[in-house]
């Protein structure tokens, strides 16, 4: 990059490490952008890839193969990195307020900071169970819990309230690691017990009826108690409360519902959606403010609306990438049209997996291979980098 000169230099800040800003990261390092100073900030050095969560709960990743380190991905792209979490914008003067240092500027701001299972919502949930996001802290409690149940002796109930895909998955996840972690010590998993509750008449609500019907097999086989149009109003001492009045003893909760998105998002003036999620056009632009972007968990496309997933936040990354380049050059943005259904491979614990799209479901242990290949070659993509010298570029 040829020498230009401070004043002349337009700030892009990633806000978030999540699977579309990697992508952009290694993009921007691949091509760099002169005149442009790259600024990551970002909460977790180690940015977690989430299809790869069951997996790592099940014991078949160690950390490091789940996880991207950001550190050397932003000296590839020559990006500054701050170690810090945001807690408000301050849109009228362009800077990024953070919990740890001063303010930071920018000229584009680009938001992919994840999002959150809604426990705010529900009384008593945010201080009574384990919430699966954000990853980074879950994983932790996960260990915590890991060694509850292995030192309990009596029996043990373990509820998972959402049974979409990330719920359906994550409960298979935990029951297939605690049946090797008590076998490992000569013990019977038969003690524990599992329910899965959701407020919708049936599992999978946005998936085909074929896919339900194989989920439904697999969770009855596991003796997995499912509990359909369960909701839940208020969680206390261990207890979940139901909307139609009944109440159900656990002893480990764990949440993967519906997702929420930071409360300051909304708080700083953008605009967002009824659930705190920033309203963006085609060109991932915020409907309120054109020089900030948002992609993945944290953004609401409003002509084409998605569930939250990481498959289409890495698909987003690309967009994101060339919309920001073009509108740092003052160029006309381009729209980014997201795939009408994605295939879904949907993973069962024990090194088998579904494969959801459309109206067929397939299912078997090539499929796992499959998806297994398919998740370590995305997080090798920015692992394996050229050697950027620790002062950049």
């Amino acid at each position: 990059m040829g020498y230009v000169e401070a004043c002349d230099l337009k700030d892009l800040v990633l806000l978030g490490g999540g699977h579309s800003h990697v992508g952009v990261l290694k993009r921007f390092g691949a091509r760099p952008s002169p005149g442009v100073r790259l600024t990551v900030i970002c909460r977790d050095l180690r940015t977690p890839y989430s299809g790869m969560l069951p997996g790592l709960i099940a014991g078949h990743y160690a950390f490091d193969d789940a996880h991207i380190d950001l550190e050397p991905l932003c000296r590839f792209a020559g990006a500054r990195l701050y170690h810090d979490e945001a807690v408000a914008l301050d849109l009228a003067e362009r800077k990024v307020v953070c919990k740890g240092r001063a303010p930071i500027r920018y000229d584009l701001l680009s938001i992919n900071i994840g999002s959150t299972p809604g426990i705010l919502e529900v009384p008593g949930a945010a201080d009574s169970v384990v919430p699966v996001k954000p990853i980074q802290q879950f994983i932790a409690r996960w260990d915590a819990l890991c060694h509850r149940v292995i030192s309990h002796e009596g029996p043990m109930r373990i509820g998972v309230v959402g049974a979409g895909a990330g719920g359906v998955e994550i409960l298979l996840a935990v029951q297939f690691r605690l049946c090797k972690l008590l076998a490992a010590q000569g013990r019977s998993a038969d003690h524990l017990q599992y329910d899965l509750f959701t407020d919708t008449g049936r599992i999978l609500p946005t998936h085909n009826a074929r896919t339900r019907r194989i989920f439904e097999r697999i969770l009855a086989k596991r003796r997995v108690r499912v509990l359909t149009g369960h909701a839940v109003v208020e969680v206390a001492g261990g207890r979940l409360r139901l909307a139609n009045g009944g109440e159900y003893a656990l002893d480990e909760i764990l949440w993967v519902t519906a997702a929420s998105a930071a409360r300051w998002l909304a708080q700083s003036g953008l605009a967002v959606d009824e659930r705190g999620f920033v309203e963006v056009a085609d060109t991932l632009q915020s409907l309120s403010h054109p020089d900030v972007f948002a992609a993945g968990d944290i953004a609401a496309l409003v002509d084409h609306p998605r569930p939250k997933s990481g498959v289409i936040a890495v698909r987003e990354g690309k967009a994101l990438e060339r919309n920001l380049r073009r509108a740092l050059a003052g160029r006309p943005l381009r729209p980014y049209r997201p795939q009408r259904q994605s295939l879904s491979l949907i993973s069962t614990g024990d090194r088998y997996a579904v494969a959801s799209r459309n109206g067929w479901a397939l299912e078997g242990r090539l499929l796992w291979r499959w998806k297994d290949w398919i998740d370590r070659r995305f997080v090798r993509m920015f692992s394996e980098l050229p050697d950027v010298p620790a002062g950049g570029r």
